[in-house]
């Protein structure tokens, strides 16, 4: 189907190639692959600019991108899965099934307290050598011995790293610690949904078409650019990073996005239930502000606003302020973003996606700013 048989003026869609195109012209970053579906079916499939500015390397529809914390949408889902299963119940406490997680205090944190955000977690990396990221059992333990900074449920401050480290270790020894977390996201997910370029860690197969990860913007924020760039070294096909270390194309996060917005199922495979699917893209944080964001308060002059988290996605919610997913979106609209560079959303009620991975990463708070100008974008191009 064309864009204007999906409900789209075409020219008002162009409108989101030709912003990206200014925008690496001006050396904001260095290229994008976006893509727009609607009912399924996609109206616009682009790439743009760069996947590697320094060699002139241009950016291609299959390029694979580094995911960042995109990944965490994988990881919760199957963490969702066992709730679907009966295995364990959200409210069940951590320790339960990782028993030394139970000290300094997370004796009686939550399956969903780690999925929201809310357990008390330190945002800081935990303390171990930079090369052991990718060993989710040295990650796991190193978050395991280390002290709450808040009461279990008391705020909302994103674990970049920790929370989901630990519930990938959660979900692997409940399936019997016989299989890799990789293994399991890509027999339980990737595989069942045709995502054949997605992976934890980078597959060797698709190392040659790699988008390097390259910080654009240095000023100061959230995350220290050094520690982005080594993702260059340390992610590679023995990686496992439950938070933050998965690899995909505009095309497969697609595809993640429509068994979403399907209710937990795509092509007659079904990975959730419709009713965990439902309960996963509310808000359960309520007005809280998300603290990691207090930085971005001081810096840019932002007032407080809601975290608007869900179990393991983010989420549009109601109100005027900086939102990725666009302030045009319907408030059920629910997603994934990834540290300054990707981003996937899908609003149900308007049965629209949008997957926009970006090489050349930028500040999380101008991040924000520019996905949520580029969401809007799409959102002004309906004409239904």
């Amino acid at each position: 189907m064309s864009a204007r048989e999906l409900g789209f003026d075409e020219d008002r869609l162009e409108a989101l190639t030709r912003a990206v195109e200014a925008d690496v012209a001006a050396e904001r970053y260095d290229g994008a692959v976006m893509l727009v579906a609607r009912r399924g079916e996609i109206a616009l499939h682009r790439a743009v600019g760069f996947a590697e500015r320094a060699s002139q390397r241009p950016a291609h529809t299959d390029d694979v991108f580094c995911l960042f914390s995109v990944t965490k949408t994988f990881t919760s889902a199957a963490v969702l899965r066992r709730v679907d299963r009966g295995e364990i119940r959200l409210t069940t406490p951590v320790a339960e099934i990782v028993p030394e997680f139970g000290v300094k205090g997370k004796q009686r944190v939550t399956v969903a307290q780690l999925l929201t955000h809310t357990g008390g977690l330190s945002s800081e990396l935990p303390p171990i050598p930079m090369e052991e990221l990718g060993n989710l059992q040295s990650v796991a333990a190193a978050v395991c011995d280390q002290p709450l900074i808040s009461a279990p449920g008391r705020m909302v401050s994103y674990s970049p790293i920790g929370a989901h480290a630990v519930l990938g270790e959660l979900v692997r020894r409940l399936d019997g610690g016989g299989r890799s977390f990789r293994d399991i996201l890509t027999e339980e997910l990737f595989e069942p949904l045709g995502m054949k370029d997605t992976a934890l860690g980078l597959r060797a197969d698709l190392a040659a078409r790699r988008v390097p990860v390259v910080v654009r913007d240095r000023r100061p924020g959230l995350f220290v650019p050094e520690l982005l760039e080594a993702m260059n070294v340390f992610l590679d096909e023995t990686a496992e990073i439950p938070g933050g270390g998965a690899v995909s194309t505009a095309n497969d996060v697609f595809r993640w996005a429509e068994a979403l917005r399907g209710g937990g199922a795509l092509g007659g495979v079904r990975i959730l239930s419709p009713a965990i699917l439902a309960l996963a893209a509310q808000n359960h944080t309520g007005d809280e502000p998300n603290h990691i964001f207090d930085y971005a308060r001081e810096l840019r002059g932002w007032d407080p606003y809601p975290a608007c988290l869900g179990l393991g996605f983010f989420l549009r919610g109601e109100g005027i302020f900086p939102n990725g997913f666009g302030v045009m979106a319907s408030p059920g609209t629910f997603g994934g973003l990834g540290a300054g560079s990707t981003m996937f959303w899908v609003d149900p009620e308007r049965e629209l996606v949008f997957v926009c991975l970006t090489a050349g990463l930028i500040e999380e708070s101008h991040n924000i700013d520019r996905l949520q100008r580029l969401s809007d974008l799409v959102f002004s191009a309906l004409t239904d």
